[in-house]
C-alpha cells in the first residue's frame, strides 16, 4: 500500500503524521458538515460503501461500542470501531478486528489527505479540523484498506453537527442523554437531546435508554419525522439487575424477539443500561439484517467485554479503581458502582477535570462518601486549576461533605498519585476519576506502559 503515496510523501513518519494531525486542533470543534461534505467528494465518497451502527449518548458511549464490537467479533463477522478519546495510544481509535491500525497504513492515509486538507483550507471553508480529519482517515481506512463487514461509529461530540454525521447507519444508538457540553450543545437536557437526536435518520432504526420525559419526546418526534422505530427501553424491551454472579454482574433482558439472561463483566450500575442498549441493537441486526448470531455467542461477547478507564481496577494493593466520570450522571453511577462493588473501610479520591464542565453537581454526588479528597490537574491545554476546584469543594463542603473530609491540593498528577497510593490502607479503596486525559495518563504509569500519547 505505501507504494503508491512514495512519490508525494509529505509525512515522512507515524509521528510526523500523528503531528500533523494533532496540529490542527488549533481550529478547535467547529459544528457543521460542510469541511467533511467536501472530502468525502473528493475522495469519490467512500463512506457510501460501508454499513455503520452510529452512536451518541451523554456517557456509555464507549462501553456499548465495546459491547457491539466483542459481540460481533465473537459470532465471527469483521468489525471496524472508531471511538474517542482515546486511552493510550492515538491509532487506538481506529480498530479493526481489536487491533489499532499499523502505523504505517495510518501514515499512508495520512498522506492521501493531506493535499485535499490544504485544498480546503484555501477556500472560504477553512481548514479541516483535528476530529474532521481523523474522522475522514477512519472512513478511507474501512472503506479502502479492511473493508469490515460493519463498523461501529462513535459520536465526537452532540451528533446533528458532529463530522461522524456524515454516515447513513443501518442502526443509530443513543445511550443517554445529561449535563455535559453545554457550552456547545445548549444548557437543557431538551436542547442536547435535539442535538444528539440528530444522527436518526430516514428509516433507519435507533434504540435507546434515556429515561427523562422531555427527552423521551424529543426522541420520539424526531424518530416520527423520520418514520422509524424508536426502541426505547421500558417500552419496547426492558433489562433488570438480577445480582452479581462471581465476578460478573447479571440482568435479565425481555425483547420484541427474544429474552436472555446476561451475565457483564464490567463494573458499574449503568453498565446494565449500556449492555441492554447494545443488546436490542444487535437483536435488530439479526431480526431485520439477517446477522447470524448464536445465543451461546452473544452470552459470551457481553461476559468478555473490557473497556479501559471504566470503573478498571488496576491495582489490587493497594486497590485502586479508574473511572472517567467526569459530569454529574458519570458522578451518580460513581456513587452507585462504588457502594455495590466495592466494600471499604475509607475512600481516598484523586480527581483531575478540564475547565468547561459542570464539577459542582459532580462533587455533590460524590463527597458525601469521600473521606480523602486529592485535587489535581490532567496534563492537558484546557485543564482545571487544582485551586479553582478546591474553591468549589471548600463552598459545598458544609453541605455534602462526609464529617471529616480531608482535602489535598497537589497540581502535579504524579505526585498526587504518590499520595494517593501512600494514603491508601489494605481495607481502603483508592478511586482516580474525571477527565480521560488524566485516566489515560495515571492508567500508563500504573501499568507501566510507555508509549502513551493519550489526547483526543
Amino acid at each position: 500500500m505505501g507504494d503508491q503515496f512514495e512519490a508525494s510523501a509529505y509525512l515522512h513518519t507515524y509521528t510526523e503524521a500523528v503531528d500533523w494531525i494533532n496540529g490542527l486542533i488549533p481550529f478547535g470543534i467547529r459544528p457543521g458538515m460542510s469541511r467533511i461534505e467536501k472530502m468525502m467528494e473528493m475522495l469519490n465518497n467512500p463512506h457510501r460503501r460501508l454499513k455503520f451502527i452510529h452512536i451518541a449518548g451523554t456517557n456509555g458511549k464507549g462501553s456499548t461500542c465495546a459491547y457491539l464490537t466483542r459481540v460481533l467479533l465473537q459470532s465471527g463477522y469483521s468489525v471496524g470501531t472508531f471511538t474517542s478519546p482515546f486511552i493510550t495510544k492515538f491509532t487506538n481509535r481506529f480498530q479493526y478486528n481489536g487491533e489499532d491500525i499499523p502505523e504505517e497504513t495510518l501514515l499512508a492515509f495520512a498522506n492521501r489527505l493531506y493535499p485535499i486538507v490544504e485544498e480546503i483550507a484555501a477556500t472560504e471553508l477553512g481548514s479541516p479540523t483535528m476530529f474532521e480529519v481523523s474522522t475522514a482517515l477512519a472512513i478511507l481506512y474501512y472503506a479502502e484498506e479492511c473493508v469490515p463487514d460493519i463498523v461501529v461509529w462513535e459520536t465526537g461530540l452532540g451528533g446533528r453537527l458532529d463530522v461522524t454525521n456524515i454516515v447513513f447507519p443501518v442502526i443509530s444508538v443513543i445511550t443517554n442523554v445529561g449535563m455535559d457540553h453545554t457550552d456547545v450543545l445548549g444548557d437543557t437536557v431538551e436542547q442536547i437531546a435535539f442535538e444528539k437526536a440528530g444522527i436518526i435518520k430516514s428509516g433507519v432504526p435507533v434504540v435507546s435508554c434515556v429515561e427523562q420525559p422531555g427527552v423521551v419526546e424529543v426522541l420520539r418526534t424526531k424518530a416520527e419525522e423520520c418514520r422509524t422505530t424508536l426502541y426505547l427501553a421500558g417500552e419496547k424491551f426492558s433489562y433488570e439487575y438480577t445480582g452479581e454472579q462471581g465476578p460478573y454482574q447479571t440482568f435479565h433482558f425481555k425483547g420484541p424477539f427474544r429474552e436472555y439472561d446476561v451475565e457483564i463483566g464490567m463494573k458499574g450500575v449503568h453498565q446494565v443500561a449500556n449492555a441492554a442498549g447494545a443488546l436490542m441493537a444487535l437483536e435488530i441486526l439479526r431480526q431485520y439484517m439477517a446477522f447470524v448470531m448464536d445465543e451461546e455467542d452473544i452470552l459470551k461477547g457481553f461476559r468478555e467485554t473490557v473497556w479501559a478507564g471504566r470503573m478498571e481496577e488496576v491495582s489490587s494493593a493497594p486497590r485502586i479503581v479508574l473511572d472517567g466520570a467526569h459530569n454529574p450522571e458519570g458522578a451518580e453511577s460513581l456513587r452507585k458502582s462504588i457502594e455495590r462493588h466495592y466494600p471499604h473501610e475509607r475512600l481516598i479520591l484523586m480527581m483531575g477535570m478540564l475547565s468547561n464542565k459542570h464539577h459542582e453537581s459532580y462533587l455533590k454526588h460524590i463527597l458525601p462518601i469521600v473521606d480523602t479528597l486529592i485535587l489535581t490537574e490532567p496534563d492537558f491545554r484546557k485543564k482545571m486549576d487544582a485551586a479553582a476546584l478546591h474553591e468549589l469543594a471548600e463552598g459545598l463542603m458544609h453541605s455534602y461533605g462526609k464529617p471529616g473530609l480531608q482535602i489535598i491540593v497537589e497540581p502535579d498528577w504524579k505526585n498526587a498519585l504518590e499520595l494517593l497510593k501512600s494514603r491508601t490502607e489494605a481495607e481502603d479503596l483508592a478511586v482516580v476519576s474525571g477527565t480521560l486525559y488524566l485516566i489515560s495518563d495515571v492508567r500508563a504509569a500504573l501499568l507501566g506502559q510507555t508509549d502513551s500519547e493519550k489526547g483526543w
